[in-house]
């Protein structure tokens, strides 16, 4: 086996920031590799190099691809020899059909003019490679994130790619559409496809990669071949943190106080589908100090019982209430939600969580201006003294408070996130998806964060897709199945056996 792929000293630095210090990176032809290592730890930088996203002349090293150096100027460049890029946000247009995203600027044309036909007949080729029974004039917002996920990879092979880079593909999927892009991976690879996938579920690292090579702080720390030795969790983790981490959940004393929140007979209807009912008649209860979980398959209604209940943030025709310390709050706004005790925190953090193109200052006092304000004019002083406050007790890394959030990793936006409805003073906090794309060496400070709450007498309600995170968390869980809770575990009790069975047998 010949290297398709050679990346050698790749140094990429930026105004005060070395991103990447001379990196190696060597893959072979017909191999899947996986690239690891913590937020921030360069790999999507490596890739945007490798993709000419960053242009050559704009980095130092050399890139030798297919036995020849390689100078990719753009995207064109990189397209034109095979090396297509998947980005984890997708670049789809959700308003043009599957066919039209297929062949956006690479279109079955002559003379300018569209041959529909031959767009429509590839188009259900391609499909037809990558699993898909849609239509080719679907509309691409018509589709789920994973069945997106395919159309990207079908647009990559309409391009004749022989090394495809995918950026935490599996991020935003359920466990059955990541499964499905795996399996779509392997059997790529058995046609010959080369791939890179960056990843932080090591689960499905150690399941589809021939080689695994770990990445820290913009330095290469070690390549490892799955079909020479044994490649384990616990030693991708070593290499990706600097350390051991025998326990991936930190240990906490379980001790469950007052009642705090009840939320009893809570009915949610769609937003759009008036006939369609969404929660049905959900009874659960939060003691302080307790960490409380949410579990169930995706589109169980776990999120829309979140918002819902969160300022009626999702949904219509809600009934049913919520108690706080035993009385009734008025939870029909965001604003009087936040002012009876609650928050919460999204699983979009970058649409829905955080103003990205703002300061990491601004998004942590956003949801408690009265707090940084005299007479409705926001002391600066003030709010950089919270800000800094909060940079130093979450540890989150960036050179300044003024800096712009979209510049942080997916780690320390996250911390960011948790900062800004921290300062608002919350007694019960709802947290969707936490750790969602983050690395495991910032997923420990989440849990970290979350154990410190529950010691403080904070009350946690943890929505997760991630089974072994609920177990190692949660005090209790609740099963969700269709927008009913079906049953309630104690940690003692729980496992994934018996939270799956709970689903399937309702």
């Amino acid at each position: 086996m010949t290297p398709l792929l050679e990346m050698r000293s790749i140094t990429k630095t930026f105004p005060g920031v070395k991103a990447l210090d001379a990196v190696n990176l060597t893959v072979m032809e017909g191999e899947i590799h996986a690239l690891v290592g913590e937020n921030g730890a360069g790999k999507s930088t490596l890739m945007k190099v490798l993709s000419g996203v960053y242009p050559a002349g704009s980095y130092d090293g050399e890139i030798h691809y297919d036995g020849n150096v390689a100078s990719f100027g753009g995207i064109s460049d990189s397209e034109a020899v095979g090396v297509i890029i998947i980005h984890q946000e997708l670049a789809l247009v959700p308003l043009l059909s599957i066919a039209e995203n297929l062949f956006l600027g690479n279109e079955c044309a002559k003379g300018g003019v569209v041959n529909w036909r031959e767009t429509f007949q590839r188009t259900e080729g391609l499909l037809k490679k990558v699993g898909l029974s849609e239509a080719p004039s679907v509309l691409v917002d018509r589709l789920g994130v994973g069945k997106q996920q395919l159309v990207e990879i079908a647009k990559a092979l309409s391009k004749d790619v022989r090394l495809l880079i995918l950026d935490e593909p599996t991020a935003a999927l359920s466990e059955s559409d990541s499964q499905a892009l795996l399996d779509l991976l392997l059997e790529l690879k058995a046609q010959g496809v080369t791939s890179i996938i960056i990843s932080h579920k090591l689960n499905e690292v150690r399941r589809i990669a021939d080689r695994v090579t770990v990445i820290r702080d913009g330095a290469t720390i070690s390549s490892m071949d799955a079909r020479t030795e044994e490649i384990t969790e616990d030693r991708i983790v070593r290499d990706m943190v600097g350390r051991d981490m025998a326990h991936r959940y930190p240990e906490r004393e379980r001790r469950a106080g007052e009642m705090l929140m009840e939320v009893r007979n809570w009915n949610v209807w769609h937003p759009e589908h008036s006939e369609r009912q969404v929660i049905h008649d959900a009874n659960l209860t939060v003691r302080a100090g307790e960490v409380v979980g949410i579990a169930g398959l995706m589109g169980a209604g776990r999120t829309e019982l979140a918002m819902s209940i969160f300022g009626r943030s999702y949904g219509r025709k809600i009934s049913g209430e919520v108690l706080m310390h035993g009385a009734p709050v008025d939870v029909s706004r965001v604003d009087r939600a936040i002012a009876a005790g609650l928050a919460y925190v999204t699983e979009d953090r970058k649409t829905l969580g955080l103003i990205l193109d703002d300061t990491v200052e601004r998004n942590i006092t956003l949801a408690n201006l009265p707090a940084v304000s005299s007479r409705g004019v926001i002391s600066e002083a003030r709010e950089t003294g919270v800000a800094e406050k909060y940079r130093a007790a979450m540890n989150i890394r960036t050179p300044s408070v003024f800096q712009k959030t979209v510049n942080l990793s997916g780690g320390n936006q996250q911390k960011v996130v948790l900062s800004k409805w921290l300062f608002a003073g919350p007694e019960v906090l709802i947290l969707d998806e936490p750790t969602r794309g983050i690395d495991v060496g910032a997923k420990f400070e989440i849990y970290g964060i979350i154990n410190e709450l529950s010691a403080e007498g904070k009350g946690v309600i943890m929505i997760s897709s991630e089974m072994p995170e609920m177990l190692g968390m949660c005090d209790r869980i609740y099963v969700m199945n269709e927008g009913v809770l079906v049953g309630e575990l104690t940690a003692a009790e729980a496992s994934q056996e018996r939270i799956m069975s709970l689903i399937v047998t309702d």
